[in-house]
């Protein structure tokens, strides 16, 4: 994924990518196996269907606060998603540019959580007293790009971690990681030939020593058969917490997307297939599964 800096969009993109790959060693893993082979000819061939960001649902924060970079870049929002078991609000959103990937984000509840989770995040969000984004200048890519990197809160302790683990994994992850970029997404369809589909693209990965999320099967399908998703599993780095203690904690992943022909485009030939004329949206009992990415029990293989 690279974007020709032209907008504040191309900027802030293109930032978020640089350190996600920075961070997420199977993205050049991925990447350079996929050259090796010259399935791609660069980085830029990789067609990004989506990528995602986590949020937590408390007052001048969350979706209704994240969304704004967005909206202000063209993007429109699209359907709405809820995740009883995990306690999640969610939207996507699509670009005015096909060229760009899509956008999902997704916000934890905190009035769902116990009295004990709930007072820790606050503890932390509570002195986030106005809305952050309405005082960027979201015309400026590189401000933009930099408060996406910046820490709105302090760490928490060790102890507070570990509690918001225990109830709420989604909880963990983002009061440590903030809004850093949770996942990209690989067009697997825009594949050539041979590596085009998930059966085929999943058995490379795992040749390739690639750990895939299980939950759901290895390759979650939406309920008409024409959204068909897979991911990695996140890896475990050491994090630093505010007490000076350390903890493996999980990071970001990778996912890949394979959207069918839609029924009426059926009988178009292959060189004249278009995205629009492919499976558009998400699927929450997909997306379910995926967000699973980032547990304990899809990292280790062991119940927390």
């Amino acid at each position: 994924m690279h974007f020709e800096e032209q907008e504040p969009l191309d900027f802030v993109l293109n930032d978020l990518f640089a350190h996600y790959r920075q961070h997420v060693t199977d993205v050049s893993k991925i990447t350079n196996s996929l050259l090796a082979k010259a399935i791609i000819q660069e980085q830029a061939d990789i067609v990004n269907d989506h990528i995602a960001f986590r949020t937590l649902g408390v007052p001048h924060l969350g979706i209704a606060s994240f969304e704004k970079i967005f909206l202000a870049y063209g993007y429109t929002r699209k359907d709405y998603f809820y995740f009883e078991e995990k306690k999640l609000n969610a939207y996507w959103y699509a670009p005015a540019n096909p060229d760009y990937p899509r956008i999902f984000v997704s916000e934890l509840i905190i009035e769902a959580l116990s009295p004990a989770v709930q007072a820790i995040i606050h503890r932390y969000t509570d002195a986030i007293v106005v809305d952050p984004v309405d005082t960027l200048d979201l015309q400026n890519g590189q401000k933009v790009a930099n408060f996406l990197q910046k820490p709105l809160w302090a760490l928490p302790t060790s102890e507070e971690y570990t509690t918001l683990l225990a109830e709420s994994e989604y909880a963990a992850w983002a009061i440590y990681n903030r809004y850093y970029l949770n996942h990209y997404t690989i067009s697997i369809h825009a594949l050539p030939e041979g590596y085009n589909t998930l059966e085929a693209f999943n058995a490379f990965l795992e040749s390739i020593g690639i750990k895939l999320n299980s939950s759901g099967g290895k390759i979650k399908t939406s309920a008409d058969g024409l959204l068909r998703q897979s991911s990695t599993v996140s890896a475990l780095y050491d994090a630093t917490f505010a007490d000076g203690k350390m903890l493996p904690i999980a990071g970001s992943y990778v996912e890949f997307a394979e959207r069918g022909v839609l029924p009426k485009f059926a009988d178009l030939p292959k060189a004249d297939i278009r995205p629009e004329h492919r499976r558009e949206g998400f699927e929450a009992n997909n997306a379910d599964k995926i967000f699973e990415s980032t547990y304990t029990t899809q990292i280790t293989g062991e119940a927390k």
